[in-house]
């Protein structure tokens, strides 16, 4: 498998995103540090968009046939409305910029997407936010795996 297919399938999981993808282009396929960031970037982008695309009929579907997944799903859009609400209150769109620009797990483009349909933020306005914070985080992540890496070597 080429480095950037690499790249971008490990920027499209959750939880890992690009802050796994990054240092596995940069560090495993010593990839350029452009190079890196396209296809991290590119593919928590295009995974993002799915999420968006994909959370309400695959939750409804999944609601409607089997109740554990009425309990995960009740969960899980609990804790994310409970984790990102006071900040969208008082930042409105730029709090889903920064939620999802925070190179932290549980935040990112995943996160980003599934606090967009609970707070009803519509697809388009949602993934240029989604994709204005994947950037800053690539960024971020970027600036600070370069930072180690020139430190030690």
């Amino acid at each position: 498998m080429s480095g950037e297919l690499a790249t971008f399938l490990t920027a499209m999981t959750p939880i890992g995103e690009l802050r796994a993808a990054i240092p596995l282009a940069l560090g495993v396929y010593k990839m350029s540090p452009l190079s890196a960031f396209f296809w991290s970037i590119l593919g928590n982008i295009s995974a993002a968009a799915i999420v968006l695309l994909l959370i309400k009929p695959v939750s409804d579907f999944l609601i409607n046939r089997f109740s554990i997944f009425e309990r995960f799903f009740n969960f899980l859009f609990a804790r994310t409305r409970k984790k990102f609400s006071d900040t969208q209150i008082k930042w409105g769109s730029l709090a889903l910029i920064i939620f999802v620009a925070i190179p932290l797990p549980v935040t990112g483009g995943w996160s980003g997407a599934l606090a967009a349909y609970l707070f009803g933020i519509p697809f388009r306005r949602a993934l240029f936010l989604i994709s204005v914070g994947i950037i800053i985080a690539g960024l971020i992540v970027t600036g600070a795996i370069l930072g180690v890496i020139k430190a030690f070597y």
